[in-house]
């Protein structure tokens, strides 16, 4: 399997100089009337595949030139399906976070999609999916409605892309079972709407950092005011509304006290809570990372304890879900943690096929794939270099992080955070630091929580890891 992982262009040599590309990708021109954000190069948001893949090259040689994706199949890693597919119904959002992927970081993509997402271009991706679903004999695919603002339409048209791939599932699958989520900042949250979604079966998702507005702050409009007080309204509604309410996303955030954040979400009845940690790399190191120290560990650690010792589980948090769920040696869905093979495409606007988003955060185009709806079978995606990459489990990974004993569990972290520009994303987790005694002292409340004769052999670590070089 080496020999596969290696094979493809030349290792630079030692020492040989890397390109660095600036933290944030919008370069001079320009403002553009919607957001005044500057615009970029056009020639890199009209990429040929040629220039897309010496792009990728450049930035990230893991796995652009280093996996030779014929060999890794010869060696027996076999393709997954994907089975969750994010419809980018909308490229515009009516907010302008100051910290968001889509707008704020590496890739300036965005600029270039049309707005909305045709009818046609729908129906061309139900009947993609649904090809895929057949082929594959899928029990279940999951489609997310996603933005830009996905609600930023009327409640009449909101489940229509869904309606059209459940409609050419039904034909080409029947035996495959649809599911559909949006996610929303929540501010467009009416009841004409979530009646809509209700009615197609459609559960929401908010994207929220907090109970109150000072946790807010970053969520604001093109204008500058704050986002918080509609989305609060949209949330009360959507509490309303148990079998529709799919839960809170909500980003770490250093500056607020953990503890409040944490009680001040739970006004809002959430039946669950994802809390994400900032997308952030090696290039681009999150807010307040500092070697020797663990901010978000300790940010995380007080909520768990909150949380953990509450009494009552009054909501579910993902994250620390899929850490017992991992450290029990249970399957888990997620790509964040664990060696668990990506399985998730985007559509954007345009028809074109993505990896996922949150890549954007890394570098220009670094979520491109050089394939359409038009011109692409998701089969073919599968043998793309990066999906490829982010499908072989331990084989993918930094030396250290396949030979650390957290492994099974943290999965080398987030494939965006294991990013280093000119190098790729075979490094650990920019949250190495972090990750290591968050896993560690949940391992160790689960081992106090589960009755001596029954301590599963994966909960069961040392108390002093070996060091992760940052």
């Amino acid at each position: 399997m080496g020999r596969a992982i290696r094979n493809g262009s030349p290792l630079p040599p030692p020492g040989s100089p890397t390109p660095t590309p600036p933290r944030s990708a919008a370069a001079s021109g320009p403002p553009d009337p919607a957001g005044q954000r500057p615009h970029p190069d056009p020639a890199v948001l009209h990429p040929d595949p040629a220039g897309q893949r010496s792009r990728h090259a450049r930035y990230a040689p893991w796995p652009y030139t280093r996996l030779d994706v014929a060999a890794a199949r010869a060696a027996g890693h076999r393709p997954h399906p994907i089975r969750q597919f994010v419809l980018k119904t909308r490229s515009r959002c009516n907010l302008a976070c100051t910290y968001c992927y889509v707008y704020e970081m590496a890739d300036q993509g965005w600029r270039d999609q049309p707005p909305v997402m045709t009818p046609a271009t729908a129906a061309r991706a139900a009947q993609r999916i649904a090809e895929h679903a057949a082929a594959h004999d899928l029990p279940r695919v999951d489609l997310v409605l996603h933005g830009g603002e996905p609600l930023l339409t009327s409640p009449a048209q909101l489940a229509a892309p869904v309606d059209a791939v459940r409609a050419a599932v039904a034909g080409a699958a029947p035996r495959t079972r649809v599911t559909a989520t949006v996610q929303t900042n929540g501010t467009l949250l009416t009841r004409g709407r979530i009646a809509a979604l209700a009615a197609a079966g459609i559960r929401v998702g908010v994207s929220l950092d907090g109970g109150l507005p000072a946790h807010n702050a970053r969520r604001v409009d093109h204008a500058g005011r704050p986002g918080f007080g509609a989305a609060a309204r949209g949330l009360r509604l959507l509490a309303r509304h148990p079998q529709s309410y799919a839960g809170v996303l909500c980003v770490v955030d250093l500056a607020q006290d953990p503890v409040e954040t944490y009680e001040s979400l739970l006004s809002f009845a959430p039946p669950s809570i994802g809390l994400l940690l900032p997308l952030a790399n090696w290039s681009d190191p999150p807010p307040g990372h500092h070697p020797g120290r663990t901010p978000y560990a300790d940010w995380l650690l007080a909520v768990f304890e909150r949380w953990w010792h509450d009494g009552v589980r009054r909501t579910r948090i993902r994250l620390f879900e899929e850490i017992i769920a991992l450290l029990l040696g249970l399957p888990t869905a997620t790509e964040t943690l664990g060696l668990t093979p990506a399985a998730t495409a985007v559509i954007e606007t345009d028809g074109s096929i993505e990896q996922a988003d949150s890549l954007k955060s890394a570098y220009e185009g670094a979520a491109a794939t050089g394939m359409t709806l038009d011109t692409h079978s998701f089969d073919e995606l599968l043998d793309h270099p990066g999906l490829a990459a982010r499908q072989l489990g331990r084989d993918a990974l930094a030396a250290r992080c396949r030979a650390c004993e957290l492994v099974e569990v943290c999965g080398g972290g987030h494939y965006p955070h294991r990013y280093r520009a000119g190098e790729g994303f075979r490094q650990p987790s920019v949250y190495c630091a972090d990750l290591q005694p968050l896993i560690r002292h949940i391992a160790a409340a689960v081992q106090r929580a589960a009755p001596a004769s029954t301590n599963p052999p994966e909960a069961e670590l040392p108390a002093h890891p070996p060091a992760v070089a940052s």
